[in-house]
């Protein structure tokens, strides 16, 4: 061999070996184990994907289910129907009441839109230097010119509905505008033009009108629609803690917006002021309920879902203290609008100031309680010329101290006990005069918008 030559390698035949199963395997009872644990298996992992699937979405299972039965053509028995989500329940009778009354009351409840005719402008220039000629620079001045008018809209507050005819209830001051147009939109999204029927400048109240839409009725005639209806309480029996709901044109952008809380006080006198107009009202409503600007004019709701004030002002300064004006001394105007065309109060004619005992103090009064004849803050007259109380002989420095038998004070002020009576009443004011005590007849005028 030689030594470039590999060596040859011989490679002995392998045979392989025969495959023979252990006798475990040929067991009988060994597979049937083995099935078992096999079986166990797919079944577990089926249960556990079916039921993970029915939590994540219980909507999509039974969708799911519902059509496979269906092309299957077979139907659940009754005992395994899938049910739906259940809508949510109420957790005390309190938030069970409070969604009811918003239910209830909310359709009633309208937001007042004013829009106005106001001025366009544009805006040019000038060269003030054009009448001597075109100087070297440009040099223009902008200037503004009116440009016509457009509709635009300039506020808004809340009313409700008390008759099925459309006549709504909210403040003055929310109507006050003479050139305004005001338009009244329903919880549906309708929109109504209205009609101003009075204002109470004195109580910061108004009735206005929208007119129900006509529909045709099964023998093809005409019929009004009837607009639902907000139902009044009394605010007689109020309590300190009762719980109120609101519903207003928060913003005059949120509509119908609820908001809940307690009657805080009673009997309060608010001196409110809006829109240039300072207005003194007695024997009101506070509450924390939340009431914003474009509240107005909204009621103020018991959990019965009856309305027991007629929310007006707000304190800027603090947090959640807001007034309304009883609904008992509403009543009397809707009245009166619905039997005379409008609102009157009783006239007495008189500037005052209720004394109290600083105020004694510091003008040297001989008594502590009653109404002080004064002019205004503005040197207006104390006595109104052609009123009752310039025909009784009223003076400036007259101090009322009864009126009609009733003791005039802090808490029963001249302006709650006159509300009690109409024009045209006769009544007996006891006053005192340069220290003496004389009775005066006077018979009310009438005082109107």
């Amino acid at each position: 061999m030689s030594m470039y030559e590999l060596p040859k390698l011989e490679i002995p035949r392998l045979k392989a070996p025969k495959f023979r199963f252990p006798r475990f395997l040929k067991n009988r009872i060994f597979w049937t184990v083995i099935l078992t644990i096999f079986l166990s298996s797919i079944f577990g992992f089926l249960s556990g994907a079916i039921s993970g699937s029915y939590f994540y979405s219980e909507k999509n299972i039974g969708g799911w289910v519902g059509r496979s039965l269906s092309k299957l053509n077979i139907k659940l028995p009754e005992s395994q129907t899938i049910e739906k989500t259940p809508v949510y329940l109420p957790q005390t009778s309190q938030e069970e009441a409070t969604i009811r009354v918003v239910k209830e009351v909310s359709p009633a409840v309208v937001s007042i839109i004013i829009t106005k005719d106001v001025p366009v402008f544009e805006q040019y220039y000038v060269n003030p230097f054009e009448e001597f000629g075109q100087p070297f620079f440009q040099f223009e001045i902008p200037q503004y010119r009116q440009k016509g008018t457009q509709k635009q809209e300039v506020g808004g507050g809340t009313g409700f509905i008390i008759s099925k005819d459309g006549m709504i209830l909210t403040n003055s001051h929310v109507v006050s505008d003479e050139e305004a147009d005001y338009t009244v939109f329903t919880l549906d999204g309708k929109k109504y033009p209205a009609k101003i029927l009075a204002r109470d400048t004195f109580r910061d109240l108004a009735l206005i009108k929208i007119e129900p839409e006509k529909i045709v009725g099964e023998k093809g005639e005409f019929n009004l629609k009837s607009f639902p209806v907000a139902e009044l309480g009394d605010s007689d029996n109020l309590q300190i803690g009762q719980t109120v709901i609101t519903i207003g044109n928060a913003l005059g952008e949120f509509k119908n917006t609820v908001s809940a809380g307690v009657i805080s006080g009673l009997g309060r006198r608010v001196t409110a002021s809006g829109g240039g107009v300072i207005e003194t009202l007695e024997d009101v409503i506070q509450t924390d309920a939340a009431i914003n600007l474009g509240n107005s004019g909204g009621p103020l709701l018991n959990l019965k879902g009856e309305v027991i004030g007629v929310n007006f002002a707000m304190v800027q300064q603090a947090e959640n203290i807001g007034f309304a004006i009883p609904i008992n001394q509403v009543k009397k105007d809707i009245e009166q609008v619905k039997t005379i065309g409008k609102i009157s109060y009783p006239f007495l004619g008189v500037r005052y100031v209720l004394i109290t005992e600083e105020i004694q103090a510091e003008n040297n009064l001989p008594v502590n309680y009653g109404a002080w004849v004064v002019k205004g803050e503005g040197g207006e007259s104390a006595i109104s010329p052609g009123s009752a109380a310039q025909i009784a002989g009223l003076k400036e420095g007259d101090i009322i101290l009864e009126f009609n038998g009733e003791k005039i004070t802090q808490e029963n002020t001249l302006a709650k006990i006159i509300m009690k009576y109409n024009p045209g009443d006769e009544v007996t004011l006891k006053i005192l005069r340069d220290g003496e005590e004389k009775i005066v007849q006077v018979t009310l005028g009438e005082g109107s918008e």
